[in-house]
């Protein structure tokens, strides 16, 4: 069966999905968040979405993002922007003009340097630690073995408060594919969540795309980045 042509119906039925998969979880809705992942999206696009429900909106280039919101400003739209993609160091007080998460804190040295800039503006914002689940060389992050130790010193960041963890695991022939992975991540943010340095651990989990959202809802995902099966082909 094809998608919805319009990007209400899209947003309707991809909800309608992540409820059917918080109830075979026996997990509740509300405990899952959309994050629209709308690169290349044009702000009318945006616009739209924003129309149907869609409050949150993950974008992967941090200029982009800018000029986006500089045509999508408050009111109407209560946007919330989260950065999905990486972030050059360069960029960082850009990024903290807009963004109120970062899903993509992908080494030591750029989770420092957001701390250090969020501390400047007496900010707080969450961060999310990238891994990089299957070591492919074209992805960004932590890997998994050894994580830990690896993240040790950024459990006491003041600003920077590392909440969860993010992947893209590798590309699966089909949707259960992709469950080993999302497991994983699943493991190693419960492993963190065990260990003294990380109290209260709130262990967000951003894994799932638009082929296997409700694998990682099911698997115990808190956000969901959906882009083509939300706004259709990239532009």
């Amino acid at each position: 069966m094809p998608p919805p042509a319009g990007i209400a119906e899209r947003y309707l039925e991809i909800t309608r999905r992540i409820q059917e998969a918080c109830v075979r979880s026996r997990r509740r809705p509300e405990d899952v968040v959309l994050v629209g992942a709308s690169k290349t999206q044009p702000p009318a696009v945006l616009a739209e979405a924003w129309r149907a429900g869609l409050r949150v909106f993950g974008e992967n280039r941090v200029q982009e993002a800018v000029a986006k919101s500089r045509e999508l400003q408050s009111p109407p739209y209560d946007i919330e922007w989260h950065l999905i993609g990486p972030l050059q160091s360069n960029k960082v007080r850009t990024a903290l003009d807009l963004f109120r998460a970062v899903h993509s804190v992908d080494r030591p040295r750029i989770a420092e340097t957001l701390d250090q800039e969020a501390g400047r503006r007496s900010l707080q914002i969450p961060g999310l630690l990238e891994i990089n689940l299957g070591g492919e060389e074209s992805k960004h992050g932590f890997p998994p073995e050894g994580l830990a130790e690896a993240v040790r010193p950024l459990a006491g960041l003041e600003h920077l408060k590392i909440v969860g963890l993010m992947a893209i695991p590798p590309q699966a022939d089909n949707p259960e594919g992709s469950r080993p992975w999302f497991r994983r991540l699943r493991e190693l943010r419960d492993e963190l969540g065990g260990r003294p340095e990380w109290p209260g651990f709130p262990g967000w989990l951003s894994m799932g795309m638009s082929h296997d959202f409700e694998v990682a809802v099911e698997e115990g995902a808190t956000h969901v980045r959906v882009g083509t099966l939300l706004f259709g082909s990239r532009t």
